[in-house]
């Protein structure tokens, strides 16, 4: 297997002594009994951003989707795929969630991408400008109301506007909504910088992202 890259091989290795070996047993109850999470989190594909490192979780405690700048279309079912939507569905009608939390995070390639198309590379089929276009009327609020704010203040707060476009989104989805009305689901926004390792959540009575 010379393809396979050989750090990947020592790390697995390293996994399987130092991880999975002193924790079979709760492999074994994951493989034979499912597993039961109470939280999903949607996140960035950043690698630098990772849901089950910064919350010490062990598998099976976290339902986690990943994808470009954390964000949730709104519900809609015409088209062919939906892998964003199946994962809400999936998680939320199987499993039984109680929370679902939306992270964004700082420097977020995807939010540059908003600002600027040109900040990512692209194909012809400008994939990641489509995506990010669910932030064009979010983009435009900031800089209505920040128009002299600096770059780095005007990308920080489209990556909470963002967060907050997410949570928007997923209460045109009928099923999150009911559950949330009925007090089953409870819904969570939250940014993590990186440099400083500081996540701050949304309060709703402020209205503001405070620091944990």
């Amino acid at each position: 297997m010379k393809s396979f890259p050989d750090s990947l091989s020592d790390r697995y290795r390293r996994f399987k002594f130092r991880h999975f070996t002193p924790n079979a047993a709760h492999y074994e109850r994951l493989a034979t009994q499912g597993q039961d999470p109470q939280t999903m989190i949607i996140s960035c594909s950043d690698s630098r951003v990772d849901p089950e490192t910064i919350f010490s979780a062990m598998p099976g405690e976290l339902f986690v989707l990943r994808n470009i700048a954390n964000l949730v279309p709104p519900y809609e079912t015409g088209g062919n795929f939906h892998g964003v939507s199946s994962a809400i569905e999936f998680a939320i009608l199987n499993l039984n969630l109680r929370h679902l939390i939306v992270i964004g995070h700082s420097g977020c390639g995807g939010i540059k991408a908003a600002w600027d198309e040109k900040a990512a590379v692209q194909t012809e089929a400008h994939f990641v400008s489509r995506w990010m276009s669910m932030l064009d009327e979010a983009r435009l609020e900031v800089q209505r109301n920040h128009p002299d704010a600096s770059p780095e203040f005007k990308q920080r707060a489209l990556e909470q506007e963002g967060v907050m476009q997410s949570l928007k989104n997923l209460r045109t989805f009928p099923f999150v909504r009911e559950r949330e009305e009925k007090g089953l689901l409870q819904l969570h926004g939250a940014h993590f910088d990186i440099a400083t390792g500081m996540l701050t959540v949304y309060d709703n009575e402020t209205k503001k992202f405070q620091s944990l």
